[in-house]
């Protein structure tokens, strides 16, 4: 069985605000195992990029806080390291890809020397070896005369190679979990498809388990083997790719998979649509988060919430009244 490689535990992450306390992730839990790909999908704001920032502990205090959890990686609780044992698990055993690709580079610095940074730092390598580390990066995530390039500054690179850029550093130093939120949203659909293939292939090769946060539920469909869906900053289904898709069993999942355009859609039909806003996370009503918008919510919903329970094998919703 494969090894347990990433366990949240009942993570908590707020925000103190002079409006009030966000509760930007509430009770969040879920574990990937070695070489598997975790979806984590949602609406904006809903606490995808805060929960994986909370993991590496690279949250901006104040305002953000984590306030209760454990995040056990290989046993070891990441929030229980000092800042040095913190300095060798980031690049090194986990790294991450960060949301815009156009702005994560220092433009002052060559894009060689930016990868031979990383590799220097947690593989020891003196600076030969580490440009031919570089190297060796770039052609793996294909970027055309590498060697030569290594001198170039991200100015010089288009928005998807320089995703590519992001990808090398983040691989470089063979990194056993990968944390890439939302690594395509600035990508035409063309290179998107190109990066998310190269990001499987990496990681079936370096055997590298991956959090791969996304609003958008067709990479998820790709490239996922399970999928947790997040909601006003909490989890409110789990299930394996496959089943999910088939068989959606939380109201808001399945509003989510209504609003995707498809193929079959007869031509001239309305979009389907989520009423009403998200809820504000300072002041959360009693009750379901989702009650407001829900066509299925009873007087229930409206003033328990419901835990996340199994509704089916292999699945979970936090929903009194699923499919």
């Amino acid at each position: 069985m494969a090894e347990k490689l990433l366990d949240v535990q009942h993570l908590r992450t707020h925000f103190f605000t002079r409006a009030g306390v966000v509760k930007a992730v509430e009770d969040v839990s879920f574990y990937i195992d070695e070489g598997e790909t975790l979806g984590l999908v949602g609406e904006s704001g809903c606490g995808k990029s805060v929960t994986s920032l909370s993991i590496l502990r690279l949250l901006e205090s104040p305002p953000g806080k984590i306030v209760g959890g454990k995040v056990l990686f290989q046993g070891e609780d990441i929030l229980e390291m000092n800042r040095e044992e913190l300095n060798a698990l980031r690049g090194g055993r986990a790294a991450m890809i960060f949301q815009d690709p156009m702005t994560s580079l220092n433009p002052v610095y060559p894009i060689g020397y930016q990868i031979a940074e990383a590799v220097k730092a947690h593989l020891k390598l003196d600076d030969k070896a580490a440009m031919n580390r570089a190297v060796e990066m770039l052609d793996r995530v294909r970027i055309p005369e590498a060697r030569r390039r290594l001198n170039h500054y991200p100015h010089e690179f288009s928005g998807g190679m320089r995703q590519r850029v992001m990808i090398a550093i983040a691989l470089s130093c063979n990194p056993q979990l990968l944390i890439a939120d939302e690594p395509t949203t600035a990508l035409d659909v063309t290179i998107q498809a190109q990066v998310l293939d190269l990001m499987k292939g990496l990681a079936q090769e370096f055997r590298t388990a991956t959090l791969l946060i996304t609003h958008d539920l067709g990479v998820v469909a790709g490239s996922c083997d399970r999928v947790n869906v997040m909601y006003a900053g909490r989890i409110v289904e789990a299930a394996p790719t496959t089943t999910l898709f088939a068989k959606p069993a939380h109201p808001y999942t399945q509003a989510l998979l209504a609003a995707v355009p498809r193929s079959d859609t007869p031509k001239g039909s309305r979009l389907a649509a989520i009423g009403g806003q998200p809820p504000n996370l300072i002041n959360l009503a009693p009750g379901c988060p989702f009650a407001p918008r829900c066509p299925k919510a009873q007087a229930r919903c409206r003033a328990e919430l419901p835990p996340l329970e199994t509704v089916g094998p292999n699945q979970q919703a936090a929903c009194f009244y699923p499919y």
